[in-house]
């Protein structure tokens, strides 16, 4: 059994999607052609964007109805990606706030898929 993870969105743009994350989450692009691309997640997990239009079978669900949630070591760092983010133009759900399970802020990619960026409660 394959012991590495991969998560997989589906978009309309793959370069787009791809250039996004690069930018704003800082992974490298590991492959890209136009109807995929890979990155790589610093826990070793994998991202994939896959195009929507070429998955089987169809996709039926829109995105928004699950989230990717990726830790940050310290609130400055939250604070700080926040404020690069709207400044950027990321469209942003929720503000930093505090919630059971640490502290979160939420936003969205081009294509809808919620992202919460948070650092876990001690």
């Amino acid at each position: 059994m394959s012991t590495t993870v991969f998560a997989i969105l589906y978009v309309t743009e793959v370069r787009r999607s791809a250039q996004f994350y690069a930018d704003h989450l800082g992974l490298p692009i590991l492959e890209e052609s136009p109807g995929f691309a890979m990155l790589a997640l610093p826990s070793g997990a994998m991202l994939g964007l896959w195009i929507k239009g070429g998955v089987q079978p169809a996709v039926t669900a829109a995105p928004g109805g699950s989230e990717l949630a990726l830790t940050l070591p310290d609130e400055a760092t939250l604070h700080a990606r926040h404020q690069e983010w709207a400044a950027a133009g990321v469209t942003i759900l929720s503000a930093p706030m505090t919630m059971d399970f640490g502290t979160s802020f939420t936003a969205v990619d081009p294509d809808g898929h919620r992202l919460r960026l948070f650092v876990p409660a001690m």
